[in-house]
């Protein structure tokens, strides 16, 4: 819906917008200097774990990410809080405690906020980070003959869904909330203090693998391959998927994005839904040289980030996507 309505207003040309609204990108990048530009960005939700601590956590580490999916640095954030009237004061400052514990775990420094009445809590950052002009990665960019990289799996949506419900075994749990407040940090670090010929970089959150690898497509003009087998999946996720934990965002992202997709007629139809869940602070997804992915998937699994190759770029075809 936003993305129509955004494409009917007319854009401003200002040329220190370096990245906008144009392709659907992470954060918006806006040049200061010949040397440093803002990386600007917003994100806030209402609660999908039980725990408020927990909670806070999650929704700085969501906010952080797109951050770092510009190839960006985090510098400061605003809290955003709407909270019921009658509210109990210590869940919100647990949340508020949660937050920080991830901003401070980024060298992000928490300048301030804004709060409002609500029913239903919800919160989160607007955060700013600072990118060289000329090292800004964005979604744009992917290259025909690319691997595709994927450093976290699957399944944050259909868990948390299954949280809601009271039907998440423990071990689902801890994964889940393990993947959700891990940041992106490690793994961009490794991405921008080498000279890995990366070329197109995302995250994936709310609309699902399948919906941010049409994203990357679309503003790379190529088409990706995505390798079923070695797409990973949290564990319990495919048993969410199978008893039916289906959130709402993921019948609208395959409702939305499907359309471009085709499938090895074998396929498992629980992975297939699993491609369109909605994740929540989740993994980046790297357009990389060939040449490069091999030594680029082993430093991030000697700095512990579970990074798989998950498919590769392909000169522009229909379908979009391919899941072979």
């Amino acid at each position: 819906m936003l993305d129509t309505v955004l494409g009917k207003l007319a854009r401003q040309h200002d040329p220190n917008v370096l990245v906008g609204f144009d392709h659907a990108d992470d954060a918006g990048v806006y040049q200061l200097t010949p040397e440093q530009a803002l990386v600007q960005t917003v994100d806030f939700f209402t609660p999908i774990v039980d725990d408020a601590y927990t909670f806070g956590q999650i929704a700085a580490t969501n906010a952080l990410s797109d951050v770092y999916a510009m190839g960006g640095r985090p510098l400061t954030s605003l809290a955003l809080v709407c909270f019921p009237e009658n509210g109990d004061i210590e869940i919100l400052e647990r949340i508020l405690a949660g937050g920080l514990s991830k901003m401070m775990e980024a060298s992000c420094t928490v300048v301030g906020g804004h709060s409002i009445r609500d029913d239903e809590t919800k919160f989160g950052y607007s955060v700013t980070g600072v990118v060289h002009p000329q090292k800004v990665l964005a979604n744009q960019g992917a290259r025909p003959g690319d691997a595709l990289v994927l450093t976290k799996a699957l399944g944050t949506g259909v868990i948390s869904t299954a949280i809601k419900k009271g039907t998440a075994k423990q071990a689902w749990i801890d994964a889940a909330v393990k993947s959700m407040t891990t940041l992106n940090k490690t793994a961009a670090e490794v991405i921008t203090s080498k000279d890995y010929r990366v070329h197109a970089l995302t995250d994936i959150t709310g609309f699902g693998l399948i919906g941010h690898a049409r994203e990357m497509a679309l503003a790379s003009s190529v088409s990706l391959r995505l390798f079923a087998k070695d797409i990973p999946p949290l564990p319990g996720a495919l048993e969410c998927v199978r008893v039916g934990h289906i959130p709402g965002g993921l019948k609208a992202n395959r409702e939305f994005a499907e359309c471009m997709v085709s499938y090895e007629a074998e396929m498992d139809d629980d992975l297939k839904t699993l491609l369109f869940d909605p994740q929540t602070a989740g993994g980046l997804f790297v357009s990389i040289s060939l040449d490069d992915y091999e030594e680029f998937v082993l430093e991030l699994e000697d700095a512990g980030v579970p990074a798989k190759y998950v498919g590769n770029v392909v000169e522009k075809e229909k379908p979009l996507i391919r899941v072979v």
